[in-house]
């Protein structure tokens, strides 16, 4: 009986092994061919007897100057750090306070309050950009203005209310898990609402607000539909790799191709790949009473 338990729980741990190999090869197969082709010449892509998976004989590094300085791309990667710096900042500044308040006080239309954050939950963003476009141009036509469309504050903007209700619902969760005592303790020594919220309850908040930074960063940065919706001129770098994309693909520039999608996901990768054990802890917490 013992040894039948042990054989299938080595078989339980070969099979998890497996299929988490095998994923992980999925995943990093792709990442690294590209990589690889981003330093590539154009002769190393055309030709019935070329290996795709032969690596470069001599690395073209130029690739990615070409990419960021006569594609454009810097202009593109310039306008994504100021829309998404601006959409983290945003979100934070309205989340942090309505997550402590719907977490830690009671009062009446509370319930409803996190109804509609629930909702929101539900709402895939793309399916109202159609609806958010008519409104801003409507808004243009009404004021006689050019402000609502093609501006990256109100980029911004979008990306941080469309964010709310996940945000909200982390965070919120995190703070139910915090004791009272440390609120209680904050009064007796004379602070006030306010000041116990930003000098008690959000840096001992940090883990999450730190998993709802990078979680929203991945989000802003590689978003493309409602940017390729609103702006038209200030392309954020997923637009511009698009474009890039389409040009050189025509032009059959493979590598400059390959260079721009590695300036694009290079960030995230980085990104991720120094906080990964960080952002799933901290969703973890948050989600504990959520």
């Amino acid at each position: 009986m013992k040894q039948s338990h042990s054989i299938s729980k080595f078989l339980y741990k070969l099979i998890i092994y497996i299929a988490l190999f095998a994923l992980a090869i999925s995943i990093v197969v792709p990442v690294g061919w590209v990589f690889m082709a981003s330093v590539k010449r154009n002769a190393e892509f055309i030709g019935a007897d070329i290996n795709p998976w032969a690596l470069p004989s001599n690395p073209r590094w130029e690739n990615f100057t070409q990419a960021f300085v006569d594609a454009r791309m810097g202009e593109f990667f310039l306008n994504s750090v100021i829309v998404t710096a601006l959409s983290l900042c945003l979100l934070l500044l309205i989340a942090l306070p309505a997550s402590y308040v719907l977490a830690r006080f009671n009062f009446k239309c509370k319930a409803i309050l996190n109804m509609a954050c629930m909702a929101g939950l539900f709402i895939n963003v793309n399916y109202i950009v159609v609806p958010i476009f008519l409104m801003l141009t409507d808004a243009n036509k009404a004021l006689g203005v050019e402000f609502f469309l093609n501006n990256r504050f109100l980029l911004a903007l979008i990306y941080a209310a469309t964010s709310l209700p996940f945000t909200i619902y982390l965070l919120s969760g995190y703070f139910k898990t915090l004791p009272k005592g440390f609120e209680e303790a904050a009064y007796i020594d004379g602070c006030g609402y306010f000041k116990t919220m930003t000098k008690i309850m959000i840096p001992m908040a940090k883990p999450s607000i730190i998993t709802v930074i990078l979680f929203n960063f991945l989000s802003f940065w590689n978003e493309y539909i409602i940017a390729y919706t609103l702006m038209d001129g200030n392309d954020t770098v997923s637009m511009g790799l698009k474009n890039l994309m389409a040009v050189e693909k025509t032009a059959t520039n493979y590598g400059i191709m390959y260079a721009g999608l590695v300036i694009v996901m290079l960030p995230t990768l980085i990104l991720y790949i120094a906080v990964q054990k960080r952002l799933t802890e901290g969703m973890t917490l948050g989600g504990l009473k959520g």
